[in-house]
């Protein structure tokens, strides 16, 4: 049976050794004005406020809690390029050929951007090449699966390998899967070393990082914006909306754009090489075809086992969480039964309606949201393109053709979603 742990720490278990309790910029220090100000210190605002300032902009990036505290160092570190999850097929039938066929190399070519950003700014965090195993959770998802596997191979230059049931053991240590796919060049990282290294970017570029500081309005006046902070009114040329799952009601036609999903984690204690290896034989990242979107891989240090998925609940509920990922992590891999859980926590991530990331202009504010529950790639990437666009040097994106959708009635406040989940859990649970 599982374990109870007392002593579990909500502290996310990649903030172990990575000190994120970065020198930022007082709110009464700030300057009363500035070129452009970004609400939200995450992957998007960092990396956009990377490359202004490169370009000579004076930047600020308000955050109403801690710095890259959100979703950006709560999420685990999967990398990989976030094909649409209608498939080729399904892309075609929606929106034709041309357009399918662009959306996945956009997909594609963001995953290499942030590859090669890394690499050229030296970031240490942790990044490794180890490929992803996604395994079928039941004998009639593995055709699907592994047809549209072969269609990102055949379209793109993004290798498979296709796993049969009889072989899948030298992938995943779990009976649960009915074969699978392996996603040859899909990575890993550590989210909180790569949000560690865009801060410290930021900071030598002069971005000035203000924590702890809700924006309360902004309103536009001739070609300035004036943003209340506080007891600050701070004036920009332009302004940048970069809050994805954390977008409130000051940019309400945003709000009620994006689903705000909460998303959870848990990491167990130290585990031996010989149980780690029964889990992860070849220490990739893994997933399956569950409507819950599980997700779990090996620490990059190979010790831990981290495991995460979707929360039943829109509020931060740890325990409620912690045990539902504890009880799926042993369904999948009853050798953990024993095993102590020593970290759980969670964050908001962002779907759009049409499950397709946005940027652009929204009442004057540009903006780049609605990631899917994959944005450690498209945040850092659109984050760049939405700061090129401001600059008037580019940043198409093939996402630019897209109305951002949303539901009628919908206001931005997800009161229906933990219903929704309790059915996917109800459905994996019965094949559905």
């Amino acid at each position: 049976m599982m374990t109870e742990n007392s002593n579990i720490s909500n502290t996310p278990y990649w903030h172990l050794g990575v000190d994120l309790n970065v020198q930022t910029t007082p709110l009464e220090q700030l300057a009363d004005h500035v070129d452009v100000l970004i609400v939200g210190a995450g992957f998007t605002g960092l990396s956009a406020a990377i490359t202004l300032a490169r370009a000579g902009r004076s930047v600020a990036v308000i955050e109403a809690g801690e710095i890259a505290n959100g979703a950006s160092t709560r999420n685990g570190g999967l990398l990989g390029p976030s094909f649409h999850k209608l498939g080729i097929q399904g892309l075609v039938k929606k929106f034709g050929q041309q357009t399918a066929d662009a959306l996945l190399q956009e997909s594609l070519k963001g995953y290499d951007w942030l590859l090669n950003f890394i690499e050229s700014e030296n970031i240490e965090c942790d990044l490794t090449r180890c490929g992803r195993f996604r395994g079928a959770l039941k004998p009639a998802h593995f055709a699907a699966l592994a047809s549209q596997a072969q269609s990102f191979a055949d379209t793109l230059d993004y290798p498979v390998k296709i796993v049969e049931k009889a072989d899948q053991h030298e992938e995943v240590g779990s009976d649960k899967y009915h074969g699978g796919v392996v996603y040859s060049k899909d990575a890993a990282l550590n989210p909180a070393k790569l949000a560690k290294g865009l801060i410290e970017l930021c900071q030598r570029l002069g971005v000035s990082l203000v924590a702890q500081s809700r924006v309360e309005s902004i309103t536009q006046h001739s070609e300035r914006f004036k943003v209340a902070i506080a007891a600050r009114t701070v004036s920009a040329d332009a302004v940048l909306i970069a809050t994805n799952g954390y977008t409130g009601s000051v940019t309400k036609e945003l709000k009620k754009r994006i689903l705000p999903l909460r998303s959870s984690m848990l990491a167990t204690q130290e585990l031996s090489p010989q149980i780690m290896s029964s889990i992860s034989p070849k220490m990739r990242t893994h997933g399956g075809t569950d409507r819950l979107v599980f997700y779990y891989r090996p620490s990059p240090d190979g010790k831990r086992f981290l495991f995460g998925g979707r929360a039943l609940s829109y509020q931060d509920k740890p325990l409620e969480y912690r045990r539902f990922l504890q009880r799926n992590m042993c369904q999948l891999f009853p050798q953990l039964q024993q095993t102590q859980v020593t970290h759980a926590w969670s964050g908001l991530v962002a779907y759009s309606f049409d499950h397709i990331p946005h940027l652009g202009i929204n009442n004057g504010m540009y903006y780049a949201m609605g990631y899917c529950g994959s944005g450690v790639a498209r945040a850092n990437y659109l984050g760049h393109q939405v700061a090129l666009k401001m600059l008037s040097q580019g940043g198409e994106t093939c996402f630019d053709q897209f109305e951002f959708p949303s539901q009628q009635l919908y206001s931005g406040n997800p009161w229906f979603m933990p219903a929704i989940l309790r059915w996917h859990s109800f459905a994996d649970y019965w094949g559905l």
